[in-house]
Order: structure tokens, then sequence, then C-alpha cells
């Protein structure tokens, strides 16, 4: 597994198993909101919480977890919103979910589409997963990644992520 790479000598060890965080990780489109409707959610009077999404946050938040969102964004390769859009519709999403006791941690986004530029980060790709671990000393094995679809499950699962569906 990639993060095994920087432990080299017994005190990284220690220090990893002693300090690491546990979090979760959310796919937005279809797992945080309803994307109902709508194949790109980029304003937010189309963002709509699904049932007991805030809830269920709540309580990963309550019992220890990080809570961070992983979401390919690939319409702003294609031209049809801005990251300033999607700028917009996190900051609505988080406003809610504070006033609801829920803390995301950080957002990640990939603003590429395979059908314009390749990329590493872009699900089913792992690398906004594993920038997460290595910027939050985040231990994969008392993690999770919730999604919708396969590519979600297919990046925790190269991340060292437990992945539900």
């Amino acid at each position: 597994m990639y993060i095994f790479k920087e432990i080299n000598n017994i005190g990284g060890l220690i220090k990893y198993f002693k300090m690491a965080n546990k979090a979760v990780f959310f796919d937005r489109d279809g797992t945080i909101n309803s994307d109902k409707g709508h194949y790109y959610i980029f304003k937010k009077e189309d963002f709509v919480f699904n049932p007991g999404i805030i809830d269920g946050m709540k309580k990963l938040n309550d019992a220890g977890y990080l809570l961070f969102v992983i979401t390919n964004q690939g319409g702003i390769a294609k031209g049809l919103y801005t990251d300033s859009n999607v700028d917009d519709v996190h900051k609505y999403m988080c406003n809610i979910l504070s006033e609801n006791g829920v803390e995301i941690k950080k957002i990640y986004y990939c603003p590429h589409h395979e059908s314009i530029s390749a990329c590493r980060c872009r699900k089913p790709y792992p690398g906004m997963l594993i920038q997460a671990i290595h910027e939050f000393d985040i231990n994969p094995n008392e993690s999770f990644m919730i999604g919708d679809s396969s590519r979600d499950i297919e990046a925790a699962f190269s991340a060292g992520i437990t992945g539900i569906k």
C-alpha cells in the first residue's frame, strides 16, 4: 500500500498507528445529494440532500471520523460550468451540514473528464483519496468510502480503503 513506503523505522510505525486518523469519504452526487433529473449538479437550487444523509454524517462525526467529499466534476472540463459554480454548491452544502453539526474536513474534486484530458485524480483512480490520506494522516484500514457507483468503490479499493455502495 502507498502510505507504508513512508514508514521506514519503528518510530514511524508507532507514530502511524498512534496518530493516524479514521475517515469516511463520501461521493457527492447520488450519495450526499440526489442527482435525479440532473446529470450535473452545479447550482445550489438543484442541490437536494438525500434523506437521512445529514443524520448519518453527524453520527460518523460524533464517532470520531473525519469526513471528506470526493467528487468528479467533469462538467468543468467540458465547459458546462466553472470552478466557481462548484465552489458555490460546496459552500451551500457545507453551510447546511455545519448548521446540523457536521464538519466536512475537506472537499476534493476532479475538474477533468476522460473525453477531454487524462488525469490520475478522477475516480476510479485513487488520486484524491491518496492525497487526503497523506494530508490528514489517515489510516486506510480504519476508513471507508461511501458511493453510489462502481468507480467510487474501485477508487476506494485502489487506495486500500473499504468501499460501501
